[in-house]
């Protein structure tokens, strides 16, 4: 999730070049809603939001999900130590600076389909 239209349409043609499936949101409330009802694998969700900022929709897809998996990267301007601390509190998974160096984040989301690709 990106507020910057823009921004949010790069990322999604950059995913979906990658070959991943991919659904936006420009909201946190939207973004929140289709987390819980769609359960992707990862969400990316900007930290800087005028509605809800990422940490609280972070914190509600947590909530929502009751324990059941999904990998949340913050990719956010954002990279004070104490903020990343904070990414982690929330619930975030990972937390990637803009402006992102691509092979650090298609290597992870690389991992991540592989772990949800392992049998258990």
């Amino acid at each position: 999730m990106e507020d910057d239209a823009e921004a949010r349409e790069a990322l999604r043609k950059l995913l979906e070049i990658q070959g991943y499936a991919v659904a936006e949101a420009a909201g946190g409330d939207a973004a929140v809603a289709h987390a819980l009802a769609h359960r992707p694998e990862a969400a990316v969700i900007d930290i800087g939001l005028p509605d809800l900022d990422g940490y609280d929709v972070a914190q509600r897809i947590r909530r929502g999900l009751r324990g059941a998996p999904m990998f949340l990267i913050a990719l956010t301007g954002y990279q004070e130590i104490e903020e990343r601390g904070r990414s982690g509190e929330t619930g975030f998974d990972a937390h990637l600076v803009k402006p992102v160096k691509f092979e650090q984040f298609f290597e992870l989301l690389a991992r991540v389909a592989g772990e949800a690709a392992r049998p258990d």
